[in-house]
């Protein structure tokens, strides 16, 4: 009799020695999944904020090079305005008849 009851206990533990060695696999499958769902959201919040700083680098690119552009276009109408100032002077004496007249229309 004693046999069977040494054999007993050693039937349950090993029934406990199961049900705690499926339970700790299962907690390590639901860790895993978990941990595995966790990095794909993690992955795509990084394949955004990558995405969203790319179109904020091309805005600011774009930008840059409209401003680079209206004042290139800028500098060329100055220089053209100088070149034709310069070949075509107003005298002072013409300027200076001109605001007397002005004057005298008041």
């Amino acid at each position: 009799m004693a046999v069977v009851r040494e054999f007993c206990k050693e039937e349950v533990a090993m029934s406990q020695t199961k049900r705690m060695a499926d339970e700790a696999n299962r907690i390590g499958q639901q860790a895993q999944e978990r941990f595995q769902t966790g990095f794909e959201a993690a992955s795509r919040s990084f394949g955004e904020a990558n995405r969203g700083f790319q179109v904020l680098a091309s805005e600011m690119t774009d930008f840059s090079k409209r401003r680079f552009e209206d004042v290139f276009r800028a500098w060329e109408q100055r220089v053209a305005l100088t070149a034709v100032v310069s070949q075509n002077p107003i005298p002072t004496t013409q300027v200076k008849e001109m605001m007397s007249e002005l004057s005298t229309l008041k």
